[in-house]
C-alpha cells in the first residue's frame, strides 16, 4: 500500500454565486438548546499522535555495457554504478512520548535507506529502525523529538461489528485525513504472506498511503493500525483491514525490549476442523483447531496431548480453527505455563503447559555454503497449510543461498530426499553429504528442489 506521491487532482465547483446568496446561512452550533454531534473533540486529541511517514530507497542501476572495459575506456565513462531513488509514504502513530516510538506497518519502511517522520505540527524528524515483524506486518521506528503525544491502545478484544471507528492517515501523500465507518467484520485471515492474521475489517476509507496509521474507537483510543485494503480498481472500495490492538501491543513491547519479537511454541502443528473430519472423530458440532502432530519433546507430549485432540481454547483465547491458534501462540510469554482445553473421546481436558522459545541456528554453523542464512527450529505457521521443515527466515543477499533463488520465509523440508523436520535434521544430513546436495524448499503452495554445491 505504499506507493510513490503524486501530486492529487481537485475538482473545483463554481460555488461563487452561490457563496454570497448564503453567506449568513451557517449550521447552528445547537438546535433545541443541544449541541450538534461531532467527533472533532475526539480528533483534537487523536490527530497529534498520528504521523506522516516518507521512505527513500537508493537501487544502484548499472548497464551491461558498463561490464565491457574497452567500452568504459573507449567512451571514458567512470566505473560507477548509477542510482534510482525511490520514494515512499505511509503513515505511523506515536505509542510512545517518552521514548519517540512510532509504530507503522512493516511494509512501508521494509528496505528503506532514509525514513523521515512528519508530525501534525509540521515538523520533520529522521527516524530509527528499532525493529519488525514481517509476520503481523508491523514495525516500530524512533524519532527525537519534544512535545510528542501518545495515542492510549484499547482492547481491541472488546469490539463488536457495527461500532463506530475513525480511520486516520495520509493517503496519496495528501497530508492527514479523517474518515469514518464502522467495524464490518472481525477475524478476517487468508492474506498470503503473513503468519499471524485476526484483521479488523472496516468500511472507513482507506486507500494507499494511509497504511500504519490510527483506527480509532470514538474515545479516542488506538483499537488498529490500518494496513490493507481489498480493491480491484486500487482505490477505496469500503474494504478496509486493521491489525487489532492487542495483537499491536505484543509486537511493540518486543520491539522495544528486544529489537524483534520473540515467540515462543507449545509443539503442536494443528488444521482446520472440517465437517467430514468433525463427523470421522464424532466430534459434531465442536468447533476447533484439529492436532495433526505433536513436535517430540515438546511442551505439548510433555503434557499428553496427541494428534486427534480438537484444542477450543489457548491462554483464555477461543480458538474455533487454524488462525486462532497460532495467533494465541504468537503472542504467549516464553517460559510461562498457559492454559490449554482440548475435547478428546467428547470430554474436556484442561492442561498446563510451558512455552519455549523458538531456536534459530546460524546456518555458516552447519556448512559454508549456508553462511549468510539463518534457520529457526520449528517451522512458520502457514494461515492455509501445514509444512513441516525448518524456517529461512534471513539471508544475506551476497549469500550463495540468495544467488540460487532463496528468500527468507522458505521452508527448508528435505535434503538429498530425506525428511527435514528440525535443525539436527538439516545439520547432520548437510555435512553428511558428498559435494553438492539437493535442497527441497517449499514456497508459498509450491515445491522445489535446489542444487547446493
Amino acid at each position: 500500500m505504499n506507493n510513490t506521491p503524486k501530486a492529487p487532482h481537485f475538482v473545483i465547483l463554481a460555488l461563487g454565486l452561490l457563496a454570497s446568496t448564503f453567506a449568513v446561512a451557517a449550521l447552528p452550533p445547537a438546535i433545541g438548546g443541544e449541541p450538534l454531534p461531532s467527533l472533532a473533540p475526539v480528533l483534537e486529541r487523536v490527530t497529534p499522535s498520528v504521523v506522516n511517514v516518507y521512505t527513500q530507497t537508493r537501487v544502484r542501476i548499472r548497464s551491461p555495457l558498463l561490464d565491457d572495459p574497452f567500452f568504459r575506456r573507449f567512451f571514458n565513462v567512470p566505473d560507477q554504478p548509477r542510482e534510482r531513488v525511490s520514494q515512499s509514504l505511509g503513515s505511523g502513530v506515536i505509542v510512545d512520548a517518552d521514548e519517540g516510538y512510532v509504530l507503522t506497518n512493516n511494509h512501508v519502511i521494509e528496505g528503506a535507506d532514509d525514513i523521515s517522520v512528519t508530525l501534525s505540527d509540521g515538523r520533520s524528524f529522521t527516524a530509527e529502525v528499532i525493529g519488525t515483524d514481517p509476520e503481523t506486518d508491523l514495525a516500530m521506528v524512533r524519532i527525537k523529538a519534544d512535545g510528542l503525544h501518545a495515542l492510549p491502545l484499547a482492547d481491541s478484544n472488546l469490539l463488536r461489528v457495527g461500532d463506530f471507528v475513525v480511520a486516520v492517515g495520509n493517503p496519496f501523500g495528501l497530508g492527514q485525513t479523517v474518515t469514518s465507518g464502522i467495524v464490518s467484520a472481525l477475524g478476517r485471515a487468508g492474506f498470503r504472506g503473513l503468519e499471524f492474521q485476526n484483521f479488523i475489517q472496516t468500511d472507513a476509507s482507506i486507500n494507499p498511503g494511509n497504511s500504519g496509521g490510527a483506527l480509532v474507537n470514538l474515545r479516542g483510543e488506538l483499537v488498529g493500525i490500518n494496513s490493507a485494503i481489498f480493491t480491484p480498481s486500487g482505490g477505496n472500495v469500503g474494504i478496509g483491514f486493521a491489525i487489532p490492538s492487542v495483537m499491536a501491543r505484543y509486537v511493540l513491547e518486543q520491539l522495544a525490549q528486544f529489537g524483534e519479537v520473540r515467540r515462543g511454541t507449545l509443539g503442536i502443528y494443528v488444521q482446520d476442523l472440517t465437517e467430514d473430519l468433525a463427523a470421522a472423530l464424532g466430534s459434531g458440532d465442536i468447533h476447533g483447531a484439529l492436532v495433526a502432530e505433536v513436535v517430540e519433546g515438546s511442551p505439548a507430549q510433555q503434557a499428553g496431548i496427541k494428534a486427534g485432540d480438537v484444542i477450543t481454547s489457548l491462554a483464555a483465547n477461543p480458538v474455533r480453527n487454524m488462525q486462532d491458534f497460532y495467533n494465541a501462540e504468537g503472542q504467549l510469554p516464553i517460559g510461562q505455563k498457559q492454559e490449554l482445553d482440548y475435547i478428546r473421546a467428547s470430554e474436556v481436558v484442561k492442561v498446563n503447559l510451558g512455552v519455549t522459545e523458538l531456536r534459530e541456528l546460524d546456518g555458516s554453523t552447519i556448512d559454508r555454503r549456508l553462511q549468510g542464512a539463518r534457520f529457526e527450529e520449528i517451522p512458520a505457521r502457514q494461515s492455509t497449510e501445514r509444512v513441516g521443515g525448518v524456517v529461512l527466515v534471513a539471508l544475506d543477499e551476497n549469500s550463495l543461498l540468495a544467488s540460487k533463488g532463496f528468500r527468507a520465509g522458505d521452508i527448508i523440508t528435505g535434503i538429498n530426499q530425506q525428511p527435514v523436520k528440525g535443525l539436527v535434521d538439516l545439520q547432520s544430513l548437510v555435512q553428511a553429504s558428498k559435494g553438492a546436495f539437493l535442497m527441497q524448499v517449499h514456497r508459498k503452495g509450491e515445491d522445489y528442489i535446489v542444487r547446493v554445491d
